[in-house]
């Protein structure tokens, strides 16, 4: 795996782990709670889970369950696909832009969600908000350590929307998730169109499903 993608799984992993929320936080994922706040605390409490939850690490099948009951929510996978997608995205039509919506969200769960599993003894530093009440977009910015090796930036872009902040890009180590893709989705359009990229990431899933033996 090159160092891109390792940090893209660290970041993914991170995100899961970041807001993978357990029932008692489903209630206190609005406007009202500050995004620290929330990225923190369930953080902490689903660390915990990780790490006394042994099945988690040969389970494929509930981890993506309980990755598509937890997580999902917390992603605004739309604006993440139009960002990744660029200024293509305007030429897409509606269902274009649902299929491609819904296949970047299914790639991005299955390429990194059993990641969650290698950072039972990882340790997130917290660091101070800087943002004002009256912000409608945030930076949550951390910093993840572990013994033998170079601390890893990991900064969450937040919106606030009405149904609560939502994550729409993760930035690690200053490159940013959905940027990474944006090359390599641009070069599909120019060459198969935004019909092909849709082939293209469907394709893959499939694969990915086949894999684990999923349906």
């Amino acid at each position: 795996m090159t160092m891109t993608k390792k940090l893209f799984a660290c970041c993914l992993a991170l995100v899961t782990l970041a807001l993978f929320a357990p029932a008692r936080f489903a209630a206190a994922a609005d406007a009202t709670v500050a995004p620290d706040v929330l990225v923190r605390s369930v953080a902490d409490d689903v660390l915990g889970i990780v790490r006394t939850d042994q099945s988690l690490a040969s389970d494929t099948h509930k981890v993506l369950a309980l990755v598509d009951e937890k997580v999902l929510p917390h992603f605004n996978f739309r604006r993440m696909t139009m960002l990744a997608v660029g200024k293509d995205w305007r030429n897409a039509t509606p269902e274009q832009q649902s299929r491609l919506t819904d296949a970047f969200r299914t790639l991005l769960v299955r390429t990194y969600s059993n990641a969650i599993t290698q950072y039972r003894d990882r340790i997130i530093d917290y660091k101070p908000l800087r943002a004002s009440p009256d912000d409608k977009q945030v930076k949550v910015n951390t910093e993840v350590r572990q013994d033998g090796a170079q601390p890893i930036g990991i900064d969450y872009s937040l919106e606030k929307t009405p149904d609560g902040w939502k994550v729409f890009d993760v930035i690690v180590a200053g490159v940013s998730l959905v940027t990474n893709y944006r090359g390599s989705f641009g070069d599909e359009i120019r060459t198969k169109g935004i019909d092909g990229l849709i082939a293209t990431l469907e394709a893959k899933n499939k694969t990915l499903s086949a894999e684990t033996g999923d349906k």
